[in-house]
């Protein structure tokens, strides 16, 4: 079957983005098609690029966070950078920032500024707090997003200190929901020819997270805890102790239950009225898991997940990063690849998890040297007439 062109193929991005949001929200662009022409600071470039740790000099974080992207060097505070700004963005069908609020109108660059000239442009603001509100004009970086989203209170162990998602949620998540709202709002395109403004915030991205956690403060009052690994609201379905480690088990339905107890020879736990039923287990679950673990810690975690296969239990081992790069069932799909750098060689890749089945995303280039299309862009610039209408 002959490969058709990625679903954005059509589509151009211009970002003015630095560490996680706007980057990796025009990463997911980019792998979906999108003609992403990433807009740098002259000499310093996207603050990742300063993050070690480094290859040849180049930042090995930068070079996976903003894959198949052009990277163009411009000073948006100086006038014929700023014109040749303004040129590339009436070109263009999208604009994704994440600046602090009203940076963007200050340079006169803001949505309403834009879409005088390029009324079919979506425009899309990421920020810690929103556009506007009490917070909007102060700092937010993910850790302080995920304090004040929730997830901070319900992360870790009971009694114990605070603690963030190991990796930045709030960020990503963010970022997520500006590529969707992108995609959304460039199909709203296709019926009214008209773009329109994006407002996405870490605050709002992590809170909009707590699913669980609003079932039970609006049904009931209580306010979530943390559970250390344990489900909110399932009862087996956490991290219990082996011979040689931990291992992940999830039996919160009455079959899953019953087929746990028939593998680990705790058939007698299926008559207890202490775990009859879900209510039950979870309001006995430290006694629950204290049985379970008895016949845990005295099998490895390669045994208990052969077990719990072969009796249809869903069950995982816990991996470290190493062991996640290495993963056989990652390399079986082909997760991992690498793209080529111009001068590090090739640069492993974190695949995309969108798998289509015409349209495959992009497997292009990685993370671009800071200013390497900036000539050629320029060059389309002086070569063409401006059309920001189509």
């Amino acid at each position: 079957m002959t490969e058709q062109p990625q679903p954005l193929s059509d589509i151009t991005v211009v970002e003015v983005g630095s560490f996680i949001a706007a980057p990796f929200a025009t990463m997911q662009l980019a792998d979906l098609g999108a003609r992403v022409i990433k807009v740098e600071t002259p000499g310093t470039g996207d603050f990742v690029r300063g993050s070690g740790p480094f290859v040849d000099g180049e930042s090995s974080s930068f070079m996976r966070l903003n894959r198949n992207k052009e990277s163009v060097e411009l000073d948006l505070k100086t006038e014929s950078d700023r014109a040749a700004f303004l040129e590339l963005v009436g070109r263009a069908d999208v604009l994704v920032e994440n600046l602090r609020p009203g940076a963007m109108r200050r340079m006169g660059l803001g949505y309403d500024d834009l879409a005088v000239d390029n009324p079919r442009l979506v425009y899309a603001s990421a920020s810690g707090w929103g556009q506007d509100g009490p917070l909007a004009d102060l700092p937010g970086l993910d850790i302080m997003a995920q304090a004040r989203s929730g997830l901070m209170s319900i992360t870790g162990f009971p009694g114990g200190g605070p603690a963030k998602v190991g990796v930045p949620i709030c960020d990503l998540v963010c970022a997520l929901y500006v590529s969707l709202g992108v995609t959304a709002a460039l199909r709203e395109r296709d019926r009214s020819g008209r773009g329109q403004y994006l407002d996405v915030s870490l605050v709002e991205a992590g809170t909009s997270l707590a699913v669980w956690e609003a079932g039970r403060y609006f049904g009931d009052g209580t306010v979530p805890a943390p559970q250390g690994s344990a489900h909110q609201s399932l009862a087996p379905y956490q991290a219990v102790r082996t011979a040689d480690g931990y291992v992940t088990i999830g039996a919160g339905t009455p079959g899953l239950f019953l087929r746990l107890c028939q593998a680990f020879g705790l058939e007698r736990l299926g008559e207890d009225e202490r775990f009859v039923d879900n209510s039950a287990r979870m309001a006995h679950r430290d006694a629950l898991i204290a049985e379970i673990e008895g016949v845990t810690t005295t099998m490895t975690v390669a045994d208990i997940v052969a077990v719990l296969d072969e009796a249809g239990v869903p069950s995982a081992p816990i991996q470290d990063y190493e062991q996640v790069f290495n993963d056989p069932n990652l390399a079986a799909r082909d997760f991992f690849w690498d793209a080529p750098h111009p001068t590090i060689g090739a640069v492993r890749q974190i695949g995309s998890p969108m798998r289509f089945s015409r349209t495959p995303v992009r497997r292009g280039v990685a993370g671009p040297p800071l200013g390497s299309s900036t000539e050629a862009v320029l060059a389309e610039l002086d070569s063409s007439p401006v059309g920001g209408q189509r």
